[in-house]
């Protein structure tokens, strides 16, 4: 995936950030966190995730799926990528 070698910097500052979230929702739920601060953590850490998957998958289909010209491949990648999304969104 050629396509996110050349943004990984963005994409591993992206990981990082999620990493910190992720570590002061932990940090939280050691201690006695209210209720509010909890979910907005956990939505804040979703928001995050959805974001770096938004990020890969635009990479991935203008990289890959745009200038396919084959039509079987272009159908496999179609496959693949919706397995990946129904996976995602369970």
């Amino acid at each position: 995936m050629a396509h996110v070698g050349g943004s990984s910097k963005k994409l591993l500052t992206r990981v990082r950030r999620i990493r910190g979230q992720v570590d002061a929702l932990e940090t939280a739920l050691a201690g006695d966190p209210e209720c509010m601060a909890v979910l907005t953590q956990i939505a804040a850490v979703r928001g995050a995730v959805n974001g770096l998957m938004m990020e890969v998958l635009d990479g991935h289909l203008r990289e890959h799926l745009a200038r396919e010209r084959s039509a079987g491949k272009r159908e496999a990648e179609i496959n693949e990528v919706t397995a990946i999304l129904r996976s995602y969104f369970k």
